[in-house]
Protein backbone atom coordinates (compact mmCIF):
# COMPACT_ATOMS: atom_id res chain seq x y z
CA UNK A 1 0.00 0.00 0.00
CA UNK A 2 1.03 3.59 -0.63
CA UNK A 3 2.66 5.12 2.43
CA UNK A 4 1.19 8.13 4.22
CA UNK A 5 3.55 11.09 3.93
CA UNK A 6 3.79 13.14 7.14
CA UNK A 7 5.60 16.27 8.29
CA UNK A 8 6.33 16.87 11.99
CA UNK A 9 6.37 20.50 13.15
CA UNK A 10 7.70 21.14 16.67
CA UNK A 11 10.31 23.54 18.05
CA UNK A 12 11.85 20.93 20.36
CA UNK A 13 14.39 18.64 18.69
CA UNK A 14 13.58 15.88 21.17
CA UNK A 15 9.89 15.98 20.25
CA UNK A 16 10.57 16.03 16.51
CA UNK A 17 12.72 12.95 16.95
CA UNK A 18 10.25 11.23 19.31
CA UNK A 19 7.18 11.86 17.15
CA UNK A 20 9.02 10.80 14.01
CA UNK A 21 10.06 7.54 15.67
CA UNK A 22 6.51 6.91 16.89
CA UNK A 23 4.94 7.52 13.48
CA UNK A 24 7.46 5.40 11.64
CA UNK A 25 6.82 2.37 13.84
CA UNK A 26 3.76 2.04 11.63
CA UNK A 27 4.80 0.61 8.26
CA UNK A 28 2.22 2.75 6.46
CA UNK A 29 3.62 6.09 7.65
CA UNK A 30 6.71 7.85 6.34
CA UNK A 31 7.93 11.14 7.85
CA UNK A 32 9.18 13.08 4.84
CA UNK A 33 10.25 16.19 6.73
CA UNK A 34 10.37 18.09 10.01
CA UNK A 35 10.22 21.79 10.89
CA UNK A 36 11.06 23.91 13.93
CA UNK A 37 8.31 26.53 13.58
CA UNK A 38 5.25 27.49 11.58
CA UNK A 39 7.04 29.40 8.83
CA UNK A 40 9.43 26.54 8.19
CA UNK A 41 6.52 24.11 8.37
CA UNK A 42 4.53 26.05 5.77
CA UNK A 43 7.54 26.07 3.45
CA UNK A 44 7.98 22.30 3.88
CA UNK A 45 4.29 21.71 3.13
CA UNK A 46 4.53 23.65 -0.13
CA UNK A 47 7.74 21.85 -1.12
CA UNK A 48 6.93 18.29 -0.08
CA UNK A 49 3.10 18.06 -0.37
CA UNK A 50 2.47 15.82 2.66
CA UNK A 51 -0.76 13.90 3.32
CA UNK A 52 -0.88 15.11 6.94
CA UNK A 53 1.10 17.15 9.45
CA UNK A 54 1.46 17.02 13.21
CA UNK A 55 1.75 20.48 14.70
CA UNK A 56 2.85 21.93 18.02
CA UNK A 57 1.22 25.15 19.27
CA UNK A 58 3.85 26.87 21.43
CA UNK A 59 6.62 27.70 18.93
CA UNK A 60 8.79 30.74 18.17
CA UNK A 61 8.74 32.74 14.90
CA UNK A 62 5.24 31.51 14.00
CA UNK A 63 3.08 29.72 16.56
CA UNK A 64 0.73 26.85 15.85
CA UNK A 65 -2.55 28.79 15.69
CA UNK A 66 -1.12 31.31 13.23
CA UNK A 67 0.28 28.39 11.24
CA UNK A 68 -3.15 26.74 11.01
CA UNK A 69 -4.68 29.92 9.59
CA UNK A 70 -1.99 30.13 6.90
CA UNK A 71 -2.08 26.41 6.11
CA UNK A 72 -5.85 26.30 5.61
CA UNK A 73 -5.69 29.26 3.21
CA UNK A 74 -2.40 28.69 1.36
CA UNK A 75 -1.81 24.94 1.39
CA UNK A 76 -4.77 23.01 2.86
CA UNK A 77 -3.68 19.76 4.47
CA UNK A 78 -5.09 17.76 7.41
CA UNK A 79 -3.58 18.96 10.72
CA UNK A 80 -3.29 16.96 13.93
CA UNK A 81 -2.28 19.22 16.82
CA UNK A 82 0.03 17.61 19.35
CA UNK A 83 0.47 20.03 22.25
CA UNK A 84 0.85 20.30 26.00
CA UNK A 85 -1.39 23.40 26.05
CA UNK A 86 -4.62 21.39 26.23
CA UNK A 87 -5.59 23.04 29.54
CA UNK A 88 -5.75 26.45 27.86
CA UNK A 89 -9.37 26.81 26.77
CA UNK A 90 -8.67 29.66 24.36
CA UNK A 91 -6.09 27.57 22.49
CA UNK A 92 -8.02 24.30 22.31
CA UNK A 93 -11.22 26.04 21.23
CA UNK A 94 -9.44 28.16 18.61
CA UNK A 95 -7.57 25.22 17.10
CA UNK A 96 -10.74 23.17 16.78
CA UNK A 97 -12.67 26.20 15.48
CA UNK A 98 -10.06 26.66 12.75
CA UNK A 99 -10.61 23.10 11.56
CA UNK A 100 -7.82 20.85 12.84
CA UNK A 101 -8.66 17.17 12.63
CA UNK A 102 -7.88 16.59 16.30
CA UNK A 103 -6.11 18.10 19.30
CA UNK A 104 -4.03 15.42 21.02
CA UNK A 105 -2.50 16.26 24.42
CA UNK A 106 1.19 15.66 24.93
CA UNK A 107 1.49 13.65 28.12
CA UNK A 108 3.36 15.10 31.12
CA UNK A 109 4.51 18.38 29.63
CA UNK A 110 5.89 19.83 26.46
CA UNK A 111 8.99 17.62 26.50
CA UNK A 112 7.94 14.27 27.86
CA UNK A 113 9.89 11.13 28.56
CA UNK A 114 6.67 9.11 28.47
CA UNK A 115 5.45 10.30 25.07
CA UNK A 116 5.40 6.64 24.08
CA UNK A 117 2.24 6.23 26.16
CA UNK A 118 0.42 8.28 23.54
CA UNK A 119 1.86 6.23 20.67
CA UNK A 120 -1.37 4.50 19.65
CA UNK A 121 -3.43 7.69 19.65
CA UNK A 122 -0.85 9.68 17.67
CA UNK A 123 -0.58 6.98 14.99
CA UNK A 124 -4.34 6.44 14.86
CA UNK A 125 -5.17 10.14 14.45
CA UNK A 126 -2.43 10.68 11.89
CA UNK A 127 -3.69 7.83 9.73
CA UNK A 128 -7.35 8.74 10.04
CA UNK A 129 -6.62 12.37 9.16
CA UNK A 130 -5.61 11.34 5.66
CA UNK A 131 -9.15 10.15 4.87
CA UNK A 132 -10.61 13.58 5.61
CA UNK A 133 -12.54 15.50 2.96
CA UNK A 134 -10.23 18.51 3.04
CA UNK A 135 -12.64 20.58 0.95
CA UNK A 136 -15.21 20.50 3.78
CA UNK A 137 -12.80 21.78 6.42
CA UNK A 138 -13.39 25.45 7.13
CA UNK A 139 -13.07 27.69 10.11
CA UNK A 140 -16.14 28.83 12.03
CA UNK A 141 -16.84 32.53 11.80
CA UNK A 142 -17.95 33.59 15.25
CA UNK A 143 -20.70 36.20 15.62
CA UNK A 144 -20.12 39.25 17.78
CA UNK A 145 -21.41 38.11 21.13
CA UNK A 146 -21.40 40.04 24.39
CA UNK A 147 -22.65 37.86 27.23
CA UNK A 148 -23.42 40.79 29.52
CA UNK A 149 -25.49 42.66 26.94
CA UNK A 150 -27.55 39.68 25.81
CA UNK A 151 -28.40 37.68 28.89
CA UNK A 152 -32.12 37.93 28.14
CA UNK A 153 -31.55 36.18 24.82
CA UNK A 154 -29.63 33.44 26.55
CA UNK A 155 -31.85 32.49 29.49
CA UNK A 156 -35.53 32.12 28.64
CA UNK A 157 -36.47 29.58 31.33
CA UNK A 158 -39.00 27.94 29.06
CA UNK A 159 -40.39 24.48 29.62
CA UNK A 160 -38.13 21.65 28.54
CA UNK A 161 -40.32 20.00 25.92
CA UNK A 162 -37.72 18.57 23.52
CA UNK A 163 -34.34 16.91 23.67
CA UNK A 164 -31.77 17.24 20.89
CA UNK A 165 -29.18 14.48 21.06
CA UNK A 166 -26.16 14.92 18.81
CA UNK A 167 -23.50 12.40 17.93
CA UNK A 168 -20.21 13.00 16.15
CA UNK A 169 -16.57 12.01 16.41
CA UNK A 170 -13.67 13.05 14.20
CA UNK A 171 -13.77 16.78 13.27
CA UNK A 172 -17.01 17.08 15.20
CA UNK A 173 -16.08 20.04 17.44
CA UNK A 174 -15.75 22.37 14.46
CA UNK A 175 -19.23 21.41 13.20
CA UNK A 176 -20.79 21.73 16.67
CA UNK A 177 -19.35 25.22 17.12
CA UNK A 178 -20.80 26.34 13.79
CA UNK A 179 -24.20 24.77 14.57
CA UNK A 180 -24.57 26.49 17.94
CA UNK A 181 -23.58 29.91 16.62
CA UNK A 182 -26.76 29.80 14.52
CA UNK A 183 -29.27 27.83 16.60
CA UNK A 184 -31.59 29.95 18.75
CA UNK A 185 -31.27 29.29 22.51
CA UNK A 186 -34.95 30.23 22.87
CA UNK A 187 -36.18 26.87 21.56
CA UNK A 188 -37.90 24.71 24.21
CA UNK A 189 -35.08 22.18 24.30
CA UNK A 190 -31.87 21.06 25.90
CA UNK A 191 -29.01 19.59 23.87
CA UNK A 192 -26.74 16.70 24.75
CA UNK A 193 -23.68 16.35 22.52
CA UNK A 194 -21.50 13.27 22.54
CA UNK A 195 -18.32 13.64 20.54
CA UNK A 196 -14.79 12.41 20.30
CA UNK A 197 -12.71 14.77 22.40
CA UNK A 198 -10.05 14.04 24.98
CA UNK A 199 -11.32 14.20 28.58
CA UNK A 200 -8.16 16.24 29.27
CA UNK A 201 -9.31 18.90 26.83
CA UNK A 202 -13.06 19.01 27.31
CA UNK A 203 -13.25 21.26 30.41
CA UNK A 204 -11.09 23.96 28.84
CA UNK A 205 -12.90 23.62 25.52
CA UNK A 206 -16.33 23.99 27.13
CA UNK A 207 -15.28 27.00 29.19
CA UNK A 208 -14.18 28.89 26.09
CA UNK A 209 -17.09 27.64 23.99
CA UNK A 210 -19.52 29.05 26.56
CA UNK A 211 -18.11 32.54 26.00
CA UNK A 212 -18.58 32.42 22.24
CA UNK A 213 -22.20 31.37 21.62
CA UNK A 214 -25.59 32.42 23.01
CA UNK A 215 -26.24 28.92 24.32
CA UNK A 216 -25.13 28.07 27.82
CA UNK A 217 -22.47 25.35 27.39
CA UNK A 218 -21.72 22.90 30.19
CA UNK A 219 -19.58 19.80 30.51
CA UNK A 220 -21.87 16.82 30.99
CA UNK A 221 -21.53 15.35 34.48
CA UNK A 222 -23.12 12.64 36.58
CA UNK A 223 -26.49 13.63 38.05
CA UNK A 224 -26.94 16.94 36.18
CA UNK A 225 -30.60 17.83 35.74
CA UNK A 226 -31.33 18.91 32.18
CA UNK A 227 -32.49 22.49 31.66
CA UNK A 228 -33.84 24.34 28.64
CA UNK A 229 -31.31 26.49 26.78
CA UNK A 230 -28.30 24.49 27.94
CA UNK A 231 -26.02 22.33 25.80
CA UNK A 232 -24.26 19.54 27.68
CA UNK A 233 -21.08 18.18 26.07
CA UNK A 234 -19.51 14.83 26.87
CA UNK A 235 -16.66 12.77 25.47
CA UNK A 236 -17.53 9.47 23.86
CA UNK A 237 -14.91 7.92 26.12
CA UNK A 238 -17.74 7.87 28.67
CA UNK A 239 -21.11 6.21 28.20
CA UNK A 240 -23.96 8.46 29.36
CA UNK A 241 -27.70 8.12 29.25
CA UNK A 242 -30.78 10.07 30.28
CA UNK A 243 -32.71 8.92 33.33
CA UNK A 244 -35.22 10.27 35.83
CA UNK A 245 -33.86 10.81 39.34
CA UNK A 246 -35.75 10.08 42.56
CA UNK A 247 -37.53 13.41 42.28
CA UNK A 248 -38.65 12.64 38.73
CA UNK A 249 -36.33 15.18 37.07
CA UNK A 250 -34.53 14.17 33.87
CA UNK A 251 -30.80 13.94 34.45
CA UNK A 252 -27.55 12.60 33.02
CA UNK A 253 -26.22 9.28 34.25
CA UNK A 254 -22.81 7.70 33.63
CA UNK A 255 -23.28 3.98 32.96
CA UNK A 256 -21.10 0.98 32.19
CA UNK A 257 -18.72 1.55 29.26
CA UNK A 258 -19.78 0.29 25.85
CA UNK A 259 -18.32 0.32 22.37
CA UNK A 260 -21.43 2.14 21.09
CA UNK A 261 -22.13 5.05 23.47
CA UNK A 262 -24.23 6.99 20.93
CA UNK A 263 -26.74 4.14 20.75
CA UNK A 264 -27.12 4.31 24.53
CA UNK A 265 -27.61 8.08 24.55
CA UNK A 266 -30.11 8.11 21.67
CA UNK A 267 -32.11 5.17 23.01
CA UNK A 268 -32.39 6.55 26.54
CA UNK A 269 -33.49 9.95 25.21
CA UNK A 270 -36.21 8.31 23.12
CA UNK A 271 -37.42 6.33 26.11
CA UNK A 272 -38.05 9.54 28.09
CA UNK A 273 -38.91 12.18 25.49
CA UNK A 274 -40.59 9.83 22.98
CA UNK A 275 -41.98 11.81 20.00
CA UNK A 276 -40.19 14.94 21.24
CA UNK A 277 -36.76 13.38 20.65
CA UNK A 278 -34.52 14.70 17.88
CA UNK A 279 -31.46 12.63 17.04
CA UNK A 280 -28.73 14.21 14.94
CA UNK A 281 -25.63 12.57 13.49
CA UNK A 282 -22.84 14.77 12.17
CA UNK A 283 -19.44 14.16 10.59
CA UNK A 284 -17.55 11.10 11.77
CA UNK A 285 -16.62 7.48 11.27
CA UNK A 286 -18.12 4.17 12.35
CA UNK A 287 -21.57 2.65 12.80
CA UNK A 288 -22.48 3.94 16.25
CA UNK A 289 -25.81 5.74 16.49
CA UNK A 290 -27.79 3.79 13.91
CA UNK A 291 -29.31 1.40 16.47
CA UNK A 292 -30.20 4.38 18.64
CA UNK A 293 -31.94 5.95 15.66
CA UNK A 294 -34.08 2.80 15.39
CA UNK A 295 -35.34 3.43 18.92
CA UNK A 296 -35.96 7.14 18.28
CA UNK A 297 -38.09 6.27 15.25
CA UNK A 298 -39.93 3.60 17.23
CA UNK A 299 -41.04 6.33 19.65
CA UNK A 300 -42.06 8.62 16.75
CA UNK A 301 -39.12 10.96 17.24
CA UNK A 302 -37.17 12.46 14.34
CA UNK A 303 -33.77 11.33 13.06
CA UNK A 304 -31.57 13.75 11.12
CA UNK A 305 -28.11 13.44 9.55
CA UNK A 306 -25.73 15.98 8.09
CA UNK A 307 -25.53 15.60 4.32
CA UNK A 308 -22.49 13.44 3.58
CA UNK A 309 -21.42 15.94 0.90
CA UNK A 310 -20.88 18.48 3.70
CA UNK A 311 -19.10 16.12 6.10
CA UNK A 312 -15.39 16.14 6.77
CA UNK A 313 -15.83 12.41 7.41
CA UNK A 314 -19.07 11.06 5.84
CA UNK A 315 -18.87 7.49 7.12
CA UNK A 316 -20.96 7.93 10.29
CA UNK A 317 -23.93 9.47 8.50
CA UNK A 318 -23.71 7.21 5.45
CA UNK A 319 -23.96 4.10 7.62
CA UNK A 320 -27.16 5.38 9.24
CA UNK A 321 -28.65 6.23 5.83
CA UNK A 322 -27.80 2.76 4.52
CA UNK A 323 -29.62 1.24 7.51
CA UNK A 324 -32.78 3.09 6.49
CA UNK A 325 -33.18 4.79 9.88
CA UNK A 326 -32.87 8.43 8.79
CA UNK A 327 -35.86 10.75 8.37
CA UNK A 328 -34.02 13.79 7.04
CA UNK A 329 -30.71 14.46 5.27
CA UNK A 330 -29.78 18.13 5.70
CA UNK A 331 -26.96 20.35 4.48
CA UNK A 332 -24.80 21.68 7.29
CA UNK A 333 -25.80 25.34 6.85
CA UNK A 334 -29.49 24.41 6.99
CA UNK A 335 -29.35 22.30 10.15
CA UNK A 336 -30.21 25.09 12.67
CA UNK A 337 -33.31 26.25 10.80
CA UNK A 338 -34.51 22.70 10.17
CA UNK A 339 -34.15 21.77 13.85
CA UNK A 340 -36.04 24.91 14.90
CA UNK A 341 -38.88 24.17 12.47
CA UNK A 342 -39.25 20.65 13.88
CA UNK A 343 -40.27 22.21 17.19
CA UNK A 344 -42.71 24.61 15.56
CA UNK A 345 -44.69 21.88 13.83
Amino acid sequence: MKKIKAIVVDDAAFMRHAITNILETDPLIQVIGTAENGIEGLEKIKQLHPDVITLDIDMPVMDGLTSIRHIMIESPVPVVVLSSLFSDGAITFEALRLGVVDFVPKPSGAISVNIDQAKHLIIDRTKMATSVNIGNIRRVRLPQWNVRDQLDDRYHFRELDYIITIGTNLSGPNTIIRFLTKLSPAIPAAIVVMKEISPKIIAAFVERFDEKVPWKIKMAEEGQVLEQGICYICSNEKTMELRRNLQGAICLKVVSPTADPLNVLFSSAAHIFQQNTIGLLLTGTGRDGADGFVNIKAESGVTVVQDAKCCVYPNLTENAVERGVVDMIVKENDLPSVIEKLMDS
